[in-house]
């Protein structure tokens, strides 16, 4: 746990430094209250940003706990011949006690402890600003905290809730900040009641800036919608889904409803030259000079790609222009490429299937697939640069949240699965061919997950997604044979404890108050 003390009291000398001009004269830093620091709205607007780019950091870790264990993707030795990252534990399934894939909760506490000095010192210490702005930046820290629980609640059920510093003071010993597990109900409404507060504070300040990149009370409304459709869906320990949530979520979906709208280019929502479009409410945002994302592990190498081959025949070269920066870590299964229409304008704006080819038949086998989507862009140096932003709400999400939310209802979801499908097809949309018809409730609940497939690779909603959703028995998904694209369910019904994730033994030997997650003793 020493340890984890030192990193907390490093990220805060580092985040007041990252923000601070370069004549402030810092004192010692061994506690959350610098009389130093704190001492304008320009330190305080820099701290958020620097608290937004600890959060940009975990973009890597948040792709892992919501898609790579969702069934979609390929494990062992990718169509390059490149072996692909995190096969195990988490696209096989082969979660252990001893092999957890993710170590001390994922590195989110870091962020969180941030928010929590943030909030401590707008709350008790901070004089200086107006009452308008110190809502808005305690709305944003909030609807923050709140972002990062609801990842842990997701994936671990029951965790500690931490709402202060929680940082060294002068004390020799590490039991202040043990801190156990509080039950899976006691972390959700701690994050109803993280959302709430952020609410609250933005008021009627529906400002969004930095190109959408940073929390807004857009965010935290799609973030509360998010939250309460999975509190009206999901049983996790002694959390029960809660009457009215269900209506709760679908009446945040409508203040967001309108606000927004779809593009009319799937692929152009994630031009790196058209950042901030109008269909994104919330994304962590990337550019070319501050950070890049992890999305060079779905591409290739050009000496593997140099052996493949396109669908009309060609040899590939550098089909992307990857210029040498890609390797193939993660790939998509082939049977979901498949299940796309040939008109779905989604198909080859999110992949580029490459093959081998029989030498004696001239016949394309051995198909695999690399990503178009996230290709970033080729800067001046003639480098190809991934610095896409990262969408984490945008409006196909705000319809097919509604789709669900009818469905749920006993309603007719087609009008806003029909409205992402039209913008997928394009000029190409014919109703009679393309619009989804409503049917039962397993049958709507399996379309709507289908369309989510197709609208959000890669942007880390799949095992959320099969978690959720259920069939007509009300079981999740992730059980379910029917939606693997002829793949077997995602778990076997006796593997249900994996519904959470184990913690890992190092973190559980730190902190003498933590236990295991049931069915990891």
């Amino acid at each position: 746990m020493k340890k984890h003390i030192v990193k907390i009291k490093v990220l805060l000398l580092f985040l007041v430094a990252l923000v601070s001009c370069d004549s402030l004269d810092l004192g010692p830093l061994d506690y959350y209250g610098s009389e130093n620091f704190w001492q304008n709205e320009a330190q305080v607007n820099g701290y958020i940003l620097g608290v937004h780019s600890q959060i940009r950091g975990q973009h890597s870790t948040m792709w892992l706990l919501g898609e790579s264990r969702g069934g979609l993707q390929k494990y062992g030795t990718g169509s390059t011949g490149a072996a692909l990252n995190n096969s195990s534990p988490f696209k096989d399934q082969d979660f252990t006690k001893d092999k957890t894939g993710i170590s001390s909760w994922g590195g989110f506490y870091g962020p969180i402890l941030s928010i929590n000095l943030g909030i401590y010192q707008l709350e008790n210490e901070v004089d200086f600003l107006s009452d308008d702005s110190k809502s808005y930046y305690l709305g944003q820290l909030y609807g923050l905290r709140a972002f990062l629980y609801s990842y842990l609640y997701k994936t671990y059920g029951g965790v500690p809730i931490i709402s202060d510093p929680k940082v060294m003071q002068g004390e020799n010993t590490a039991e202040p900040l043990y801190t156990e597990r509080s039950t899976p109900k006691a972390v959700l409404d701690f994050i109803k009641s993280d959302l709430s507060k952020s609410e609250n504070n933005f008021g009627s300040n529906l400002d969004i800036k930095d190109q959408k990149g940073s929390w807004s009370k857009y965010a935290t409304l799609m973030l509360k919608a998010d939250i309460y459709l999975w509190s009206a869906k999901v049983t996790t320990g002694d959390q029960s889904p809660a009457s009215g949530d269900l209506a709760v979520a679908e009446s945040a979906l409508n203040e967001v409803k309108g606000k927004f709208s779809l593009l009319d280019q799937y692929s152009s929502v994630f031009d790196y030259n058209n950042k901030g479009n109008n269909e994104i409410i919330f994304a962590l945002r990337f550019l070319e000079t501050e950070a890049t994302t992890f999305h060079s592990l779905f591409r290739y190498q050009l000496n593997t790609i140099a052996t493949k081959y396109l669908a009309d025949g060609s040899q590939a070269v550098d089909p992307l222009e990857t210029k040498g920066n890609g390797i193939l870590r993660h790939e998509y299964i082939w049977p979901f490429f498949e299940s796309y229409d040939e008109l779905d304008s989604r198909k080859y704006s999110t992949f580029l299937d490459i093959y081998d080819k029989d030498a004696s038949t001239e016949e394309l086998i051995n198909p695999g697939l690399t990503m178009r989507k996230f290709l970033g862009l080729i800067n001046a140096d003639g480098n190809r640069v991934y610095s896409d932003d990262i969408p984490v709400y945008r409006y196909a999400d705000v319809l097919l949240m509604l789709a669900e939310v009818e469905n749920m209802k006993g309603g007719n979801p087609a009008q806003y699965i029909n409205m992402v499908r039209e913008r997928a097809y394009s000029d190409n949309y014919n109703p009679a061919e393309h619009a989804y018809t409503n049917g039962d409730f397993a049958t709507n609940e399996q379309a709507i997950l289908a369309e989510r497939d197709k609208e959000f690779v890669c942007e880390g909603k799949r095992w959320f997604d099969v978690r959720r959703m259920q069939d007509a028995s009300g079981n999740p998904l992730v059980f379910s044979d029917a939606v693997n694209y002829g793949n077997p369910a995602v778990l076997s019904t006796g593997e249900a404890h994996k519904l959470l994730w184990p913690v890992d033994v190092n973190t559980l030997n730190v902190d003498p108050k933590l236990d295991q997650t049931p069915g990891y003793e």
